[in-house]
C-alpha cells in the first residue's frame, strides 16, 4: 500500500488490541506518548477525535448565531478592518448591501461547513508533515499514522472553541465580538484589534496557549510515529509554524 493511504477506521493487523479510542482521547492530556505509540503500533482510527472537534465547533456556531447574530459578526468584522471599512464608506449603498450579506454568509458557511474544513486541514498539514518528517529527517511514518496522530494532537484546541462559546453565551457585548479571536486563550484577546498596529496583533493572536500546547503534542507525536529523534519532530512542526507566522505577521506589516 502506498504510504499515502489514509486509515479513516482501523489498521491492518496489529501487534495486539491497543487502546480504546475513549482512552486514547483522555490520555492525550494525561500521557500522550502512549497515545502516538499505540498509533505507531497500527492502531489509527480517528472518528472520534474528529466527532468530538465538530460538536464543539457546532457548539460554538449555536452560540454565536444566538447570542451575536452573523449580521453582526460580518459588521464587526469589517469594522475592525480599516481597508474593509474605507472600502465599506466609499461603495455605493446598494454595493454596500451585497458587500455585507456576503460576508454575512461567507463567514457563517465557513463556521458551518467545520466537518469538511477540519479533514481538510488536517489532510494538508499531515502531508507536509509527511514529507517534512520523511525526506528532510529521514523519518518512516505513513501518511495515516500522522493524520491520525493530529487528530489527537489536536484535541487541546476544543479548550479554545468551547470558552469561546461560553464567552459569547455569558457576554452581554455582541458588538466586540471578533471571529477571527473569540476566545481570551491569547495575548491579542486582551488588545484592541483597532488600536493595535495589525502586524503586532497578528503576533499576539499567534501566541495562542492552545495552539502552543497543539504544536508541542504535533511535535512529540510525529517523532514517535516516524521513529526519529524528538528534537526532530519539534525542528518540523515548530519550524513550519514559525514561517507561517512571519510570513502572516510580514502581510499584516506590509498591507499597514
Amino acid at each position: 500500500m502506498s504510504d499515502l493511504e489514509i486509515h479513516p477506521v482501523a489498521a491492518a493487523a496489529t501487534a495486539g488490541p491497543g487502546l480504546s479510542q475513549v482512552e486514547r482521547v483522555t490520555s492525550t492530556f494525561s500521557a500522550p506518548s502512549k497515545v502516538f505509540e499505540d498509533i505507531r503500533n497500527g492502531h489509527r482510527s480517528w472518528w472520534l477525535p474528529f466527532v468530538i472537534a465538530v460538536v464543539a465547533s457546532y457548539i460554538l456556531f449555536t452560540a454565536i448565531t444566538v447570542k451575536v447574530g452573523w449580521a453582526q459578526v460580518a459588521d464587526n468584522a469589517v469594522r475592525i478592518d480599516p481597508k474593509a471599512a474605507d472600502k465599506m464608506a466609499q461603495a455605493p449603498p446598494d454595493q454596500r448591501a451585497m458587500i455585507m450579506k456576503f460576508t454575512q454568509y461567507s463567514m457563517e458557511g465557513a463556521v458551518a461547513a467545520s466537518p469538511i474544513l477540519i479533514l481538510i486541514v488536517v489532510a494538508l498539514g499531515s502531508l507536509v508533515l509527511w514529507g517534512t518528517i520523511n525526506f528532510v529527517f529521514g523519518g518512516k511514518a505513513t501518511f495515516g499514522s500522522i493524520f491520525a496522530m493530529w487528530m489527537y494532537a489536536s484535541l487541546p484546541r476544543l479548550i479554545q472553541t468551547l470558552l469561546g462559546a461560553i464567552v459569547v453565551f455569558t457576554s452581554g457585548t455582541p458588538e466586540t465580538f471578533n471571529l477571527n479571536n473569540f476566545a481570551p486563550t491569547n495575548l491579542g484577546a486582551f488588545l484592541s484589534p483597532t488600536d493595535t498596529n495589525a502586524a503586532l496583533y497578528k503576533l499576539a493572536t499567534a501566541l495562542d496557549f492552545t495552539t502552543i500546547w497543539t504544536l508541542v503534542l504535533l511535535s512529540i507525536g510525529l517523532a514517535i510515529v516516524a521513529k526519529v529523534k524528538r528534537s526532530s519532530g519539534y525542528i518540523a512542526v515548530f519550524g513550519w509554524w514559525a514561517i507561517i507566522v512571519i510570513i502572516s505577521v510580514g502581510y499584516k506589516a506590509a498591507a499597514g
